[in-house]
């Protein structure tokens, strides 16, 4: 059974950062790409960044510069540091992670919530 659980969401004042983890089970995790997508009241699901199997990350251009991906496939976790947080960072965020071969592969956490507000 494929789980993957994030934590580490909360309530913090702008200019403050979250950590948010995930730890994922039952998939062999290396050969996987690694994501986080948040949601938005109202709005559509956006992939904020991105990280390769090979650890190469990617961002959309509004967090750039404030937001750091990282994975450690020891622990079978991925990481998103958060720092100088805009209301607007204000979301549901998930954890994915897919593997494209013949077929897809892919596999979301239940979500967790960060709110940015003073």
């Amino acid at each position: 059974q494929v789980q993957l659980v994030e934590s580490g969401g909360g309530l913090v004042q702008p200019g403050g950062s979250l950590k948010l983890s995930c730890a994922a089970s039952g998939i062999s995790f290396t050969n996987y790409a690694l994501g986080w997508y948040r949601q938005a009241p109202g709005k559509q699901r956006e992939l904020v960044a991105a990280i390769s199997t090979g650890g190469f990350p990617n961002y959309v251009d509004s967090v750039k510069g404030r937001f750091s991906i990282s994975r450690n496939n020891a622990w079978n976790s991925v990481y998103l540091q958060m720092d100088s947080l805009k209301p607007e960072d204000t979301a549901v965020y998930y954890c994915n992670a897919h593997l494209r071969t013949i077929r897809t592969y892919e596999y979301w956490g239940q979500g967790t919530q960060v709110t940015v507000s003073s």
